[in-house]
């Protein structure tokens, strides 16, 4: 099974969905707290659902409950916490929460966590995508 990850920071909407029709993503799972702030462009949920049925023939869902609490956000961002604590609380979090037990296995099969973040290094995109493979087993995690 592959899972891919995107941020959509940093891309003009051409080599987002351009990356995300080459790579044959079939859905993309939304895993931000807040979809609808005009900052997101072309990546507000009501928008992007559209461009991505229309661009690609891409199926889109929201998922907040892969996403951070606000309080993990703000220790993190307005807070200026490091990293290391950021990764700490958000795996206790999907430890907490158990996302492997309300989500089906294949809803992410060919699936793309989406978020901000331009890299996935710093991003609870790829901490979600290890969190699942952990938990299923025989998941590829592909970068876009």
């Amino acid at each position: 099974m592959k899972v891919f990850t995107i941020g959509f920071t940093q891309k003009p909407a051409e080599v987002f969905f351009g990356r995300l029709t080459k790579a044959g993503v079939r859905r993309v799972v939304d895993v931000r707290l807040n979809n609808v702030s005009q900052l997101a462009g072309f990546a507000k949920r009501d928008d992007l659902r559209y461009f991505l049925r229309a661009i690609g023939g891409i199926d889109y869902v929201h998922a907040p409950e892969l996403a951070p609490t606000q309080e993990i956000m703000d220790a993190f961002k307005k807070k200026k916490g490091g990293w290391s604590a950021y990764e700490k609380a958000f795996q206790a979090l999907l430890e907490e929460r158990r996302p492997e037990d309300i989500f089906p296995k294949d809803l992410f099969d060919n699936a793309c966590l989406l978020c901000s973040e331009d890299k996935p290094e710093h991003c609870h995109r790829r901490l979600v995508a290890e969190h699942m493979a952990k938990q299923w087993g025989g998941v590829e995690i592909l970068h876009l």
